[in-house]
């Protein structure tokens, strides 16, 4: 689903990504750990071309995504750790003009995901807290059913009842055999569903194994 060959990116003389190798497997889930300004949303959005590498490869869904971003984009839902849209819209609107932007949504996938994660879908978005914000972004990232999911900090701001609903739903699209690569600083938030963590640091990779493996190794190591 995603290669990474030696991929760089500088900015000015400051390296944030330094030849970074990593593979992400059809049908995992794969958590992106490391520490704020390691590299991890460097990463992502060049893998959205949302910013260009300096050096190397880069691969989505066998694309390009610099020559195929409009294809690629309809086949992958991306949340941004800061995710913003227009606050004067109310959170149906928004979500309503997204799905058409990517040729739409499966009939009631919109409003069963506001159900769930209990988002008031007719209050406008510049009213809404940090963690209802953060609701709208997951949906919009989750309602076309994408072979693949780039999220990065999802549950950022939510109370943890939610945050569990949204475990709940990355846990079931990998049953439905879509690929999740999702970052974050917090182990805890990704072990209970990734399959393998890489770990990034100084925008190399460190570490890529199973949550057990790893687990087992940091006890082995105290």
């Amino acid at each position: 689903m995603i290669l990474l060959d030696k991929l760089a990116k500088t900015y000015g003389r400051k390296p944030a990504l330094a030849g970074l190798d990593l593979v992400v497997r059809t049908g995992e889930v794969l958590g992106f750990l490391g520490p704020n300004g390691a590299g991890k949303s460097t990463t992502i959005r060049i893998l959205l071309d949302l910013i260009r590498p300096s050096s190397g490869t880069v691969r989505v869904l066998g694309l390009d995504p610099r020559a195929d971003a409009v294809a690629l984009h309809r086949r992958v839902g991306y949340l941004a750790g800061d995710f913003v849209v227009d606050g004067r819209q109310t959170a149906g609107d928004c979500l309503r003009f997204l799905a058409r932007l990517r040729g739409g949504a499966p009939r009631g996938r919109l409003d069963a995901l506001a159900q769930r994660l209990d988002l008031d879908l007719s209050a406008r978005i510049k009213g809404l807290s940090k963690g209802n914000r953060q609701k709208v972004g997951l949906i919009q990232a989750f309602m076309h059913d994408p072979e693949l999911l780039i999220l990065d900090e999802p549950s950022s701001g939510l109370d943890p009842l939610v945050q569990q609903t949204f475990v709940t739903m990355v846990a079931e699209a990998a049953a439905n055999g879509q690929t999740v690569f999702m970052s974050s600083h917090v182990m805890a938030e990704v072990e209970a569903v990734a399959t393998r963590v890489a770990i990034i640091r100084n925008g190399r990779l460190v570490a890529l194994d199973s949550v057990a493996s790893l687990r087992s190794q940091v006890l082995r190591e105290l």
